[in-house]
């Protein structure tokens, strides 16, 4: 059984690897563990309304969207509309589709002064296959976390 100190350091050790300026960088099945077992650990989404909508949500996640839908343009509130939801001492777990906006949001997060701010690889329908098709490769989904459909 995973401690939540091991699964910390290895998610460290990740993005130090990476030169990710955030905290670290965790699985889907990591982070689905630290939102259970570390106290006052968040689960943030960071897809757009209309993505939580069509693809699912975690229904413990806080939503704050770091692009909208239509254009995707950048959310230019994100950083306040995150401090009003989570507070910067909280250990943050951003999440999107893929893993990449929620990379992106980690950094402004931590940049912003969460210094516990973590990124979950993958995110909610993992990477594409050969196919093109999210969803049959990894991800918080393939992993077979809980996540539902509205």
């Amino acid at each position: 059984m995973p401690t939540l100190n091991n699964i910390l350091h290895t998610a460290q050790e990740r993005a130090d690897a990476a030169n990710l300026p955030y905290a670290g960088a965790l699985t889907p099945t990591e982070a689905y563990y630290l939102s259970q077992h570390a106290p006052g650990a968040i689960l943030v989404d960071v897809r757009s309304q209309a993505e939580r909508d069509l693809v699912g949500t975690i229904e413990q996640a806080v939503t704050v969207e770091w692009q909208t839908y239509p254009g995707w343009q950048p959310n230019p509130y994100f950083i306040t509309q995150l401090k009003a939801a989570v507070d910067p001492e909280a250990l943050v777990m951003f999440f999107c589709r893929s893993g990449n906006r929620s990379s992106q949001a980690a950094v402004a997060a931590y940049r912003a002064g969460y210094s516990e701010a973590y990124n979950v690889l993958e995110g909610l329908e993992g990477d594409k296959n050969d196919l093109g098709q999210r969803g049959h490769k990894n991800g918080w989904k393939f992993a077979g976390l809980p996540w539902q459909q509205k």
